[in-house]
């Protein structure tokens, strides 16, 4: 990944690379208030782009919640708001720390001739949380790069389902099937790579948006972009492509407040990826197709497909139990809620959703879809 910009934005880069030493010192609102207004004229190509969007959504991030839940920014200065909204426009990304940012666009490699894994990767960009906010992100990082076969699986679904081609359609399910269960076992990583207490305690409210959010209900003011506050949701596995793609394909289609949600969240993936989910929704259904097949296997090939991605939910909602909400309730019992999340987030996703409501029915709609 990019990891330098043209010089000209290096006071950018010296706040954003140093980010969890002047949160944790208070000193990040300080020197952003100093932080001289940039044009983003200078960023040449598409690459500069998402790393200067990823770099003004770390320091925004740190900027909001350096003083935790009590006291959050409610003005976000046009040092910060004018450059970071004029880059997202050019993204067709909102102006917040999007999935697409601190996953998809956060690593690198430490030795580049060395494989893509765990032990070989490091973040562009961190929060407080040390170890787990690092843990957080690459284990991320590799769960989405395991659907990539995926998407190539759902790619040859969609030509071969316009050929009629069944045996096409069969092979592009088994890819997809054989990548959410890599997937699931990137997943099982998060275990030996973040601890509970540090993501909820400290991490977790660095990546909590202003929408939905009791700790900023107005939304935040982008100073110098306009006089009203904005809500925007903040980072969450919500806005995975993939497995959005992956539900598309399969017609799950999830409804009243957790498909108006997804669907929401698609505005803060890249338009690409966006376009793509969309292209995959309206084509011709693939269940009806299977079921118009009047073939066994095909529908055991799309069963199985089905509930690969029923197992990779259930085990998203064991994750989300053992840190969110059992670490939420210990905060609660002793009646000292850490310095950053405390209480307020203890039952609602970054992206702003009821957690655990949202992902048992978005689970229980997915097991609806089996033939």
């Amino acid at each position: 990944m990019q990891t330098h910009l043209p010089d000209y934005y290096q006071a950018w880069l010296d706040l954003a690379n140093n980010l969890t030493l002047l949160i944790e010192s208070r000193k990040l609102r300080d020197l952003v208030y100093k932080m001289p207004v940039l044009s983003p004229h200078l960023l040449s190509n598409h690459r500069e782009l998402r790393l200067a969007h990823l770099t003004l959504g770390f320091i925004s991030m740190g900027y909001v919640w350096q003083e935790g839940q009590h006291a959050p920014a409610e003005t976000l200065p046009k040092a910060l708001a004018l450059p970071y909204w004029t880059v997202s426009r050019r993204l067709g990304l909102p102006p917040i720390l999007t999935y697409a940012d601190s996953v998809l666009a956060n690593w690198k490699l430490k030795d580049p001739t060395r494989e893509m894994e765990i032990g070989n990767m490091d973040l562009i960009f961190s929060f407080p949380g040390g170890e787990s906010c690092k843990g957080f992100f690459i284990v991320s990082m590799l769960v989405e790069m395991a659907a990539s076969l995926g998407i190539r699986g759902a790619l040859e679904v969609m030509h071969a389902k316009k050929a009629s081609d069944c045996i096409g359609v069969q092979n592009g399910l088994n890819k997809i099937t054989q990548s959410l269960k890599k997937m699931m076992e990137r997943f099982k990583l998060m275990h030996n790579h973040v601890e509970p207490a540090a993501f909820h305690g400290t991490f977790r409210i660095f990546v909590s948006g202003w929408r939905d959010n009791p700790m900023l209900p107005r939304g935040l003011l982008y100073e110098g972009v306009s006089n009203e506050p904005i809500l925007l949701s903040g980072g969450s596995a919500a806005q995975s492509s993939s497995i959005q793609c992956f539900d598309a394909l399969l017609g799950i289609q999830h409804e009243d407040e957790a498909g108006a949600f997804l669907t929401c969240m698609r505005d803060y993936m890249p338009p690409a990826h966006r376009q793509l989910i969309e292209a995959v929704s309206v084509s011709p259904s693939l269940r009806d197709f299977i079921l118009s097949a009047s073939s066994s296997d095909l529908c055991q090939v799309y069963n199985s497909c089905v509930s690969a991605l029923v197992e990779l939910r259930n085990y998203h909602l064991n994750i989300v139990a053992k840190y969110v909400i059992v670490p939420g309730n210990k905060a609660r019992s002793v009646g000292c809620p850490f310095r950053g999340v405390g209480t307020s987030l203890n039952n609602t996703g970054t992206g702003g959703s009821n957690l655990m409501a949202f992902l048992k029915s978005v689970r229980n709609t997915t097991k609806k879809a089996l033939i």
